[in-house]
């Protein structure tokens, strides 16, 4: 699938008064002295969807991140999966707490190769605000019945992100971020492809990120094994010996290898990688991961069983209307919302189901498909 355009930006440029405006202007002026000279200044974006006037403090990366904290989607990805469905345990890890771990992970590299924090941190926050309920299960579900109506279409997560913050939050008006943000979100996803950095497709415009591309990968291969023995569906002798050898017996360790890694592979460069016997490393943890958790059901969540409720839920929504809840049609009559056409149909019941949590997905399902008198 071709990657969509992003459009360029509006140029941001505007007479103001700097007097106003003198601490976002001092600040961008500590960027320019103190940035690397392959970071993406904020005073240089290339701006936005829509034109703003400036914030009088903040950049416009500093308020880009401030936007997505504040978002309705973010909030809800506290109660959606990262690997396994609603854990009693409290210690397992969120889409949201993997969300801070990118974020923490993006930004050490980041100040390292003196990179913008912000605009780094911004890409970490939003990167999975588009994610579905039941983590990557989710995501195969919408996109396989997805395509039984509309053939040839795609669900793609990191497209939903940007869909998220273009379009759907704020009533329809979207976030209005700067395009470097957006192309970050568009660019972080990489699937089951090893992570050499400098091939593929897809790659985002600029080093911030392509360091969220890296955190990303850095962060769910290590909590994962983190929740995955905490679990009991594997144990740290498990682990390919010789990736621990080169990377670590501990979590931090590991992290610490990954990071330190990507940081000497990358200093004063216009690029940014892993490289050597610590990238073979971590792809092979990667490959690890996926055939012994990811593909794996276990006592903790059955995968199948999520993927069948959300297909369920979309086909009633799209060929029954009737039984859409109001936030779904919003003010618009079942009629109307039947008489679109079969693809904006989809659409919309996408956008829907792809923002629900865990939890509220599973209790449409029981109003929709369980007799009430039933205990559940």
């Amino acid at each position: 699938m071709s990657r969509p355009d992003i459009g360029r930006g509006i140029d941001l440029s505007q007479s103001l008064d700097n007097a106003d405006h003198r601490i976002r202007l001092a600040y961008e002026q500590l960027e320019a002295r103190n940035l690397g000279p392959y970071a993406q200044l904020s005073a240089n974006t290339r701006g936005r969807l829509l034109p703003e006037n400036f914030d009088p403090i903040r950049t416009e990366f500093q308020r880009d991140r401030d936007r997505i904290l504040h978002c309705k989607a973010f909030r809800r990805l506290k109660h959606k999966t990262q690997v396994f469905i609603e854990p009693e345990e409290d210690h397992y890890r969120t889409r949201l707490t993997h969300t801070l771990e990118v974020a923490q992970i993006g930004r050490t590299m980041a100040r390292a190769l003196q990179l913008n924090e912000d605009l780094t941190e911004g890409i970490s926050l939003a990167h999975d605000l588009g994610h579905t309920p039941y983590g990557h299960a989710g995501e195969d579900a919408l996109d396989e019945v997805l395509r039984e109506y509309v053939p040839g279409t795609r669900f793609r997560h990191y497209q939903q992100s940007l869909r998220v913050v273009d379009i759907l939050e704020r009533d329809g008006r979207g976030l209005n971020l700067t395009w470097e943000l957006r192309d970050g979100i568009l660019s972080h996803s990489k699937g089951r492809k090893d992570l050499g950095i400098l091939g593929g497709e897809n790659l985002p415009d600029t080093l911030e990120g392509m360091v969220v591309r890296i955190a990303d990968r850095v962060a769910y291969i290590n909590h994962d094994i983190d929740d995955a023995v905490r679990a009991g569906i594997i144990s740290h002798a498990d682990l390919p010996v010789d990736a621990v050898k080169v990377l670590g017996q501990s979590h931090s360790a590991r992290i610490s290898s990954m990071v330190m890694n990507v940081v000497l592979s990358s200093e004063g460069q216009n690029i940014v990688q892993m490289t050597g016997d610590v990238l073979d490393a971590t792809n092979k943890l990667k490959d690890f991961m996926y055939d012994n958790v990811y593909t794996v059901d276990s006592r903790y969540g059955d995968m199948q069983k999520a993927k069948d409720m959300l297909k369920q839920l979309f086909r009633l929504y799209v060929e029954r209307p009737d039984q859409a809840p109001p936030s779904l049609l919003g003010s618009q009559p079942a009629e109307e919302f039947n008489a679109l056409s079969l693809a904006d149909r989809c659409l919309r019941v996408t956008d829907f189901i792809a923002g629900m949590t865990d939890r509220y997905a599973a209790q449409r399902f029981i109003n929709h498909f369980v007799p009430q008198n039933w205990t559940a």
